[in-house]
């Protein structure tokens, strides 16, 4: 078959090799001058750290599969991200943990007392939160959640915490030991060459031609037997019932002789201040060694129609629209919609590259038992 995939990043990459190494010809388009997608990275000229310019990207899965898969086309180097955040004029480890806890407080609390302990401060009348600012009254108390969630997540999100569910709060951990390495899966690394190469190397195939530069033109389409596409869900059909809210970042860029923060991401946890963290990104390759620095402060806003959509909303509003693009997306032929933007989620590495092997596998077998293929391979909703 000849199969159009709309995008070069992981999505798009993953999904042409496998169709490519089952016999189809690929042609992969992206609108940008080069693949990877948000995950790219390049070399600084001036200090020749390795940025990533869409934001940092840590690879961390407990997929074996994910991870055999990623090491086939990349060296992979150990990396935990160790992250801080400044409140209040002093600097905290995160995810919330015993160390924390211990500074914060002024105590020096074993693992069972600090349990017994935060369990006193939590607000153990609220039984079943609904809320972001409910689920962290209940399970942290309004001390640590002033300190430390309040004030960011207005910043990242642009609303009260009252607004936001209480699912985004559930994936932040708090532990009642010293462990501070952000994630906590088995598998965690850094590509050595970065991402871009990774992705490029999976692009790699006699039978996948990748165009850069290359926006999307509805013709493209009569062309081939079968559309992937990684854009945004709304994108496909024009935004002709409005545009799903996602907010973006904007990053100021600033470099430094030496070692500016002595960490990859200090988040800043106070309202006053405007930015939500600074990465330093030298400290994304620590088996390198670089007398400059290269750092970005990150702003989060409202997306508008020509910004970067990074993180959907999902809100009452945002769910409605999506659940009417969905509709129209079930009535196209030949089209899987793939990827963050074309399910509208949020998605880490690891899951956006399983997605991608399991949607690349379904539609291999289905094409072999005649199967009318879906929309997509995972629900939005």
């Amino acid at each position: 078959m000849k199969i159009l995939l709309v995008g070069a990043g992981l999505s798009g990459a993953v999904i042409g090799r496998q169709l490519a190494e089952a016999g189809h010809d690929c042609r992969i388009i992206d609108s940008r001058p080069h693949v990877a997608g948000n995950c790219h990275t390049e070399r600084d000229p001036e200090t020749g750290v390795m940025l990533h310019l869409y934001g940092p990207h840590i690879f961390h899965t407990d997929d074996e599969g994910v991870w055999a898969y990623v090491n086939r086309f990349a060296e992979f180097v150990p990396f935990q991200n160790r992250v801080k955040t400044t409140s209040r004029g002093a600097v905290y480890s995160l995810p919330v943990n015993l160390h924390t806890i211990n500074q914060f407080f002024g105590k020096t609390l074993r693992p069972d007392e600090a349990r017994a302990f935060i369990e006193g401060k939590a607000d153990r009348s609220i039984t079943d939160p609904q809320t972001f600012e409910e689920q962290a009254l209940r399970f942290v108390g309004p001390e640590l959640y002033e300190a430390f969630f309040k004030g960011y997540t207005e910043k990242q999100w642009g609303c009260s915490p009252r607004d936001l569910p209480a699912s985004i709060l559930k994936r932040l951990p708090l532990r009642f030991n010293y462990d501070d390495n952000y994630f906590f899966h088995r598998f965690q690394g850094m590509p050595r060459a970065g991402y871009t190469a990774m992705v490029a190397a999976i692009l790699d195939h006699p039978r996948i031609s990748v165009e850069l530069e290359t926006p999307y033109r509805p013709e493209m389409a009569d062309r081939a037997d079968h559309l992937f596409w990684s854009g945004p869900l709304d994108g496909f059909f024009d935004y002709r019932l409005g545009r799903l809210g996602y907010r973006t970042l904007d990053f100021e860029r600033f470099t430094y002789r030496g070692d500016y923060q002595g960490c990859a991401v200090m988040n800043y946890a106070d309202r006053e201040v405007p930015w939500t963290r600074i990465t330093e990104h030298k400290h994304f390759s620590l088996w390198e060694s670089h007398e400059g620095s290269t750092c970005y402060r990150e702003y989060s806003r409202a997306a508008g129609p020509g910004d970067i959509p990074y993180y959907p909303i999902r809100l009452v509003r945002e769910k409605s629209l999506l659940a009417q693009y969905v509709e129209l997306a079930r009535a196209q032929e030949k089209v899987t919609f793939i990827g963050r933007l074309g399910t509208y989620r949020y998605l880490d590495m690891d899951a956006t590259i399983r997605e991608a092997l399991d949607t690349a596998e379904a539609f291999t077998a289905t094409g072999q038992n005649g199967a009318r293929r879906p929309q997509f391979s995972v629900p939005p909703l």
